[in-house]
């Protein structure tokens, strides 16, 4: 099993992963519905167009609870993570490695948005006021506070990475077993290796995990990313009275 994402191809002495090009893939698929569900507008919607209204609808719902009169600002890029990391997170369904298993992924992401919540931050209080803000209760608090706020994009993006990583090494694990688990059935019988095996053990039950791992987990991981964005831009945008 490898742990790391392969490499596809070579651009010069440039690796390019399978991460790099199921990304591509993935924003490809998600302006191609774009494009689809806008190209004929229609009064009463249907079919592509009823799905993205509703995606619409439900993200800048999900943003105005959150956030209030910013909504329309902020729920083009949360609409866009939100689909962008479930999709990428799916991708166990077909087999393929989650882009979400791979830190190259998540941390530029979780970057993104760190460097969104502090542009807003001093654009709402300003530099001093901002400066005040990580300062407060006391002035020896300023670099506690510059440390703990620089760890927020690294435990933003190792949420998401090590949880759907774990879900891609568990499944790896017990596929290999019931594979092992198939081939030790067989040699009781003849003696048959291993590679030659039909893994009937695989069939039917594993789905109950592929559906948590492949398709609860992914949605989950990627609305909790989601939310932290919004609920850490706000707070930045409107600091705590102390």
């Amino acid at each position: 099993m490898e742990l790391g994402p392969r490499i596809i191809f070579y651009i010069g002495s440039v690796p390019i992963s399978e991460t790099v090009c199921w990304s591509v893939i993935v924003s490809l698929a998600i302006l191609l519905f774009a494009f689809l569900a806008t190209r004929k507008m229609q009064t009463v919607p249907h079919g592509a167009q009823l799905l993205g209204e509703m995606l619409v609808g439900f993200v800048y719902k999900m943003v105005k609870d959150v956030m209030g009169d910013v909504s329309e600002k902020f729920a083009p890029y949360c609409g866009t993570l939100i689909v962008f990391l479930g999709l990428g997170s799916m991708l166990g369904l077909l087999d393929f490695r989650p882009i979400t298993s791979d830190l190259n992924c998540t941390f530029p992401l979780a970057l993104v948005t760190f460097v969104l919540i502090h542009y807003n931050a001093v654009k709402a209080q300003t530099g001093i006021g901002y400066i005040k803000e990580l300062s407060s209760p006391y002035p020896f608090m300023l670099p506690l506070n510059i440390i703990s706020d620089s760890m927020f994009p690294v435990t933003l993006a190792c949420r998401i990475f090590g949880n759907i990583l774990a879900g891609v090494i568990l499944m790896g694990l017990v596929y290999s077993g019931l594979h092992t688990a198939s081939a030790a059935v067989v040699n009781i019988f003849a003696d048959v290796p291993r590679e030659s095996v039909i893994p009937f053990f695989q069939i039917g039950w594993p789905l109950i995990l592929n559906f948590w791992f492949d398709m609860f987990e992914p949605i989950l991981q990627a609305y909790i990313f989601v939310m932290l964005t919004m609920v850490f831009i706000d707070n930045g945008r409107h600091p705590v009275e102390s």
